[in-house]
């Protein structure tokens, strides 16, 4: 029986006792190792397959930690992570207190640099590169990893156009696989293509940047790669390596299909198959109300475009793509493009819907107010994944878009508690707006099975009564609603309180805020965004402005970055979900 290397592996050091001739039996139990946890705990799952090879050769050649790697997002590190002293708690990954889905400093000293966004890594191994020149560590080597779609953002070019001039010990290694979570866009990729069809003419664009190139190689060949990075180790200066890998590779379904592949969910390990899901109705998600809306807005609105930044399946701007490609952009990992691009278009009288994750939106922070909220141009801003994210943690968590954005001048910002009001403000916006709007909705299902109602108006700046009572009033924004609606029913005297959806975060609803504020002394806010600047804030605030000294409690994310977990995990760690929420409602009635 063939002994079973993986297990040997505690760490680097390990690996780079092995003979170069066991490497490929290695590659091949580490891919079927990252394919039964992920089968089972779910993950991402294509980008780690497609770099095995990658990833052992990097630690083989190289002497980790001390010679630094950085990956670039954080997708494809599981290898990574299983081959530096992680692999016997690795089925922790991504769940309350386990590991990280992505490299995190603080983690293991092998993740040289924490990451989760796009388009980062050269940046940040320029910088430590630079350093140890600065310290006299000559021979320290510094390697950044990076996919061909996150090469693409303009952050990744900074470094490249700053690396080229400088003498650093860099190594940039392009893993391209033609996709990052959708397949990779722009001129850049079918640059790159022509570079692996061997059609492309001019001058190579990388030696353009004074970078010493080589490739495109076989990423799945072991031999091939030690011997390029070998080679590699001993040329001074900044370096581009061009590995040619295929996203998924081992595991025929990835490979066929890479989109869905990249996070599955659970699967059957031995065959690859998904598991087929109960045909038990359930309410949509988010994303799908809002893909199928806009298509819907957009067959009777010419003027309606939409734009995200290499999102269009998890925004569910595919569905537009799909119909109606000449009015559907994806512009690839490019936040700060996206909101300008949106910008210039509605100067040009387009309704532009721009939908970037809330976590992604944080990137092009100067273009929503520099191009767009002090121009008042009416782009309409559609920011999934708001709130809490579950699993993929700290670096995704959507809860700051409350508070970076309410200080900005001229922009409207909406939290819908359920589809029907996110159909509703999306059919408003399209009819008209003097200012931007910020629309925020989370991630992932819904409440109602019968959305897709007839399209209402919805006055801006007014809020909905939900509940009345005499004793204390609850305020809530977006779907925290539906947690307060069960956490009242089952308080000691539900009568006594009422139950205000404030909706709008700006502007707020000034007559009905001024009538609960004369009529109840004890305030609860509501929010998945930080208390620190969010919606409770507002409250406070305008309670102050008018000099009421009512009791206001704000509830919230604290002001912490919370780790990985389930959504529901994360909530009852800090009292938000509908139990937690009952105790603390009936301690302020009693």
């Amino acid at each position: 029986m063939q002994k079973n290397i993986l297990n040997t592996i505690k760490s680097p050091e390990d690996l780079r006792l092995l003979n170069p001739e066991d490497l490929n039996q290695l590659a091949n139990e580490l891919r079927h190792f990252i394919i039964n946890i992920v089968a089972t705990k779910e993950g991402h799952l294509g980008a780690s397959l497609g770099v095995v090879e990658l990833t052992i050769a990097l630690h083989y050649v190289f002497n980790t930690p001390k010679d630094q790697l950085i990956w670039d997002v954080g997708h494809q590190a599981y290898g990574h992570k299983i081959l530096t002293g992680r692999k016997d708690n690795f089925h922790t990954n991504r769940q309350l207190g386990g590991l990280s889905g992505f490299p995190k400093r603080t983690e293991s000293p092998y993740d040289t640099f924490g990451v989760g966004h796009a388009s980062t890594s050269i940046s940040a191994a320029l910088g430590m590169a630079i350093a140890s020149q600065l310290k006299g560590d000559l021979n320290k080597q510094h390697v950044a990893v990076i996919g061909d779609a996150s090469i693409a953002g303009g952050m990744a070019f900074e470094g490249l156009n700053h690396a080229g001039v400088t003498h650093a010990n860099l190594l940039v290694i392009l893993n391209d696989n033609a996709i990052g979570i959708d397949p990779s866009v722009g001129a850049l990729k079918m640059y790159l293509t022509n570079v692996k069809k061997g059609t492309q003419k001019q001058d190579n664009i990388f030696e353009a940047l004074n970078f010493d190139y080589s490739g495109p190689i076989d990423g799945h060949n072991l031999p091939v790669l030690i011997t390029e990075l070998k080679r590699l180790k001993t040329v001074k200066g900044p370096k581009f390596l061009h590995i040619i890998t295929t996203k998924g590779k081992g595991l025929k379904q990835a490979e066929e299909n890479q989109v869905k592949y990249h996070a599955p969910g659970k699967f059957n390990a031995k065959t690859g198959d998904l598991f087929v899901k109960s045909a038990t109705v359930q309410p949509p998600k988010y994303q799908d109300v809002f893909g199928h809306t806009i298509v819907e807005l957009a067959k009777q609105n010419k003027d309606i475009v939409g734009i995200t930044p290499a999102m269009p399946t998890g925004s569910s701007l595919k569905y537009m793509m799909d119909t109606m490609p000449n009015r559907a952009f994806d512009v690839g990992i490019a936040e700060q493009h996206a909101v300008t691009l949106a910008a210039g278009m509605a100067t040009q009288g387009l309704v532009v819907y721009c939908n970037i994750y809330s976590t992604f939106l944080q990137r092009a922070y100067d273009q929503i107010i520099h191009d767009v909220a002090l121009q008042k141009l009416p782009v309409i801003f559609c920011l999934d994944r708001a709130g809490l994210v579950g699993e993929d943690g700290a670096t995704h968590h959507g809860v700051y878009d409350l508070s970076y954005l309410r200080n900005i001048p001229n922009l409207v910002i909406f939290a819908p508690r359920n589809e029907i009001e996110l159909r509703n403000i999306m059919y408003t916006a399209q009819l008209g707006l003097e200012y931007p709007i910020a629309i925020r909705y989370p991630r992932g299902r819904g409440v109602t099975i019968d959305w897709k109602q007839p399209f209402s108006k919805i006055e801006l700046g007014t809020a909905t009564t939900l509940k009345t009572g005499n004793k204390l009033a609850i305020l809530s924004v977006g779907n925290m609603a539906e947690h307060v609606t069960s956490a009242v029913k089952n308080t000691n005297n539900p009568d006594a309180i009422s139950h205000y959806d404030m909706r709008f975060i700006k502007p707020l609803d000034k007559k009905l805020l001024l009538f609960i504020l004369k009529k109840y002394n004890t305030i609860i806010t509501i929010e998945d965004n930080s208390i620190v600047g969010g919606f409770g804030s507002a409250i406070l605030e305008f309670a102050a402005a008018y000099h009421f000294t009512n009791n206001i409690k704000t509830l919230g994310i604290p002001d912490v970055f919370l780790e990985h977990g389930t959504v529901d995990e994360l909530q009852q760690s800090i009292g938000l979900n509908a139990q937690n929420l009952t105790v603390f409602i009936n301690t302020l009635l009693n």
